[in-house]
């Protein structure tokens, strides 16, 4: 069995890899894909794969050009934190997801619904990749004015504009105010991620940045680049190379 996986975060493509192994007990060839650029190239010059597990935002862009450019009648399964509206849209269209953060459990719900995507993919039924990438590239993202945190026995809001980042520390979700102070929000970043808008970044996993909050940007090693705060902060927060040239868009847009 041959599977791709398409992710620009090389720790979760290696995770997912690591699962997929363990739960398929055939031999299996896997290739993973970090951006839309990789992706096309590799595709146009090789057999098509059994299945492919894709990540929908990429550094460079949203896999569904992957498709586009390179067609193909292959069940593909997103991993994907989208709301209600988008995955509706994606049963529609004859494939399935699987939401962020996964679990071997949610994999192995996914291979076995396999089966059944390749039978939709067998009678010529490829999904409309074109008109979802314009469904999700031009939905509008409603902004949050403020994010419900948790302090003692209360639940506040904190303004967005008052928050330098949100991060990932000891599987606990922290947000950070421009004045120092640390609360605990009830969300995931994929879901904050949203919420916070065009004036946040996810710039790795662990970091979700707010442009007032960054000095400026220094190269790191193998192409990856630093980005210096305002405060001080314990870990250094780093760009992938994959993420870098849409991170840069983004800041000299600000």
């Amino acid at each position: 069995m041959n599977i791709v996986i398409i992710e620009d975060e090389a720790i979760v493509a290696d995770e997912m890899e690591r699962n997929i192994r363990k739960l398929i007990e055939q031999p299996v060839e896997i290739v993973q894909i970090r951006s839309v650029k990789t992706g096309i190239a590799y595709f146009k010059n090789n057999e098509e794969p059994d299945l492919i597990f894709s990540d929908i935002q990429l550094g460079d862009g949203l896999s569904f050009e992957i498709f586009i450019s390179c067609p193909m009648a292959v069940p593909v399964i997103f991993c994907t934190a989208y709301d209600e509206y988008a995955l509706d849209a994606f049963k529609a269209n004859g494939i399935d997801y699987i939401l962020k953060p996964f679990t071997t459990k949610t994999l192995q719900l996914a291979l076995q619904k396999y089966q059944q995507l390749k039978k939709i993919f067998s009678v010529d039924q490829t999904p409309q990749y074109d008109a979802l990438l314009k469904l999700l590239a031009g939905k509008d993202v409603e902004k949050a004015a403020s994010i419900l945190v948790y302090h003692r026995d209360k639940i506040i809001p904190v303004n967005l504009d008052d928050i330098a980042m949100f991060y990932l520390e000891n599987e606990t979700i922290h947000l950070l105010t421009f004045s120092g102070k640390t609360f605990y929000p009830n969300k995931n970043l994929d879901e904050l991620e949203r919420l916070s808008g065009s004036s946040f970044f996810r710039v790795n996993r662990q970091n979700l940045v707010c442009r007032k909050a960054i000095v400026d940007v220094s190269s790191f090693f193998s192409r990856k680049l630093s980005v210096n705060l305002t405060f001080p902060f314990s870990e250094k927060v780093i760009v992938s190379k994959a993420k870098a040239p849409q991170f840069l868009k983004w800041l000299s847009a600000g």
